[in-house]
């Protein structure tokens, strides 16, 4: 081979296992602060890896949220209307939190399904909601729809002899 097609073909090679090392690098740091969004129907239905930081997104029950006494502690659930998920936070909510209204938590998943967040958000004004919360609410109220079609008429939930 010729020396100087020699030292072009080493030059290319140089190139491309230097370009693949710094891709696998961007790719690995990446991955270390990527945040997975979730609704609490899929959390509920175990689809969740524990370890990892997630964001779960819905609407704050009425009536769950709970303060402890003497500490910034606080907790409440999340639905996206088929399922609700319970969160702990400690530290100081945003001023737009409130029951009834669009949230997104994010944290890790502990024992017994309850998401400990370390940051809560709420929505901005009265018309925002964060598209993800929004698309989940969509998909929960329509399976739930669904559901309330296909059962017998009869059988409504409250009702009995």
């Amino acid at each position: 081979m010729h020396p100087l097609r020699k030292r072009r073909l080493l030059v290319v090679v140089f190139i491309l296992v230097a370009s693949s090392i710094g891709v696998a690098l961007a790719t690995y740091a990446l991955r270390q602060n990527m945040n997975l969004f979730y609704t609490p129907s899929q959390v509920a239905a175990d689809t969740v890896p524990g370890d990892v930081r997630i964001r779960v997104g819905g609407m704050v029950v009425r009536g769950s949220l709970t303060r402890t006494p003497g500490d910034l502690g606080v907790s409440f659930r999340l639905t996206d209307g088929n399922a609700e998920l319970p969160v702990h936070y400690t530290g100081i909510l945003p001023d737009l939190f409130g029951e009834g209204e669009a949230a997104v938590a994010a944290g890790y998943l502990r024992s017994g399904r309850a998401l400990e967040a370390d940051q809560v958000l709420a929505k901005h004004d009265e018309n925002y909601t964060p598209p993800e919360v929004a698309d989940a609410m969509k998909t929960g109220h329509a399976a739930r729809a669904a559901r309330d079609a296909a059962a017998p008429t009869g059988a409504t939930k409250g009702s009995g002899p």
